[in-house]
């Protein structure tokens, strides 16, 4: 029954307009949530520069994201993921937890090296913080070319990747995580590195053909140009 459902109100970064979805990698991360748990939820960006004093009213101080489940204000990127999960769960909800803890640790450190890669504003270090960064996409495509336990039971003899995501053959909490940050890292370093993700990373090339594919991952990702916007201003180009 539609009257038993809970009311979920999720709160959002807006980009630099004011009203589309902004660059925020948490954002995107409960946005997708929520879409693969089949809820029923509305989404509002949130112009911290303009912050309508209702919204100061509901979450006094707290930026986005955040979420009222039932007018309940629930702040905090994983505490919300682990509050989800309990509250939508099997029959009606999909559960989207992880099989395997290294399908949620992978790709940790890629986000930081990412950033220190594409803020350096010295040409000189540019080649040696680009080897680290590339060498977090190397580990991740490793992981993701590695059978995992439950393909090895049905195919004691498979070498190679078969499934398409992180922790098997749908997508996961550990996708919503990891997703958004790769993308962009794809927009970024193309627009201020003119570096692209090397085909011969089949595995995660592989990965990320296969995102691309699903809704729930691509609507949920801002504008191109808005990525752009948003590292404007920490991105340095460099003469190499």
């Amino acid at each position: 029954m539609a009257e038993d459902l809970p009311k979920i109100e999720l709160f959002v970064k807006a980009s630099s307009d004011g009203a589309s979805v902004g660059n925020c990698p948490f954002s995107q991360r409960l946005f997708m949530i929520l879409w693969l748990k089949g809820a029923s939820f509305t989404l509002t960006t949130v112009d911290m520069k303009r912050a309508p004093d209702v919204l100061k009213a509901v979450a006094p101080g707290v930026p986005p994201p955040f979420l009222l489940y039932n007018d309940e204000l629930k702040t905090g990127i994983n505490k919300i993921e682990e509050f989800l999960e309990e509250k939508l769960a099997p029959p009606q909800y999909k559960k989207l937890c992880c099989r395997y803890k290294e399908a949620t640790t992978v790709g940790d450190d890629i986000f930081r090296n990412f950033s220190g890669y594409i803020k350096n504003a010295k040409p000189e270090e540019n080649d040696r913080l680009e080897k680290k960064f590339l060498a977090t996409l190397v580990k991740l495509n490793m992981f993701l070319e590695t059978p995992l336990p439950h393909e090895l039971d049905q195919n004691p003899n498979a070498t190679e990747y078969s499934r398409p995501y992180l922790d098997g053959d749908t997508l996961s909490l550990a996708d919503c995580n990891l997703l958004p940050k790769l993308h962009i890292i794809k927009v970024v370093c193309k627009k201020y590195r003119n570096f692209v993700i090397p085909k011969e990373l089949k595995g995660l090339t592989h990965y990320l053909d296969k995102a691309y594919e699903q809704e729930e991952f691509i609507q949920t990702c801002p504008r191109n140009s808005v990525i752009h916007d948003a590292y404007e201003s920490v991105a340095n180009y460099l003469n190499k």
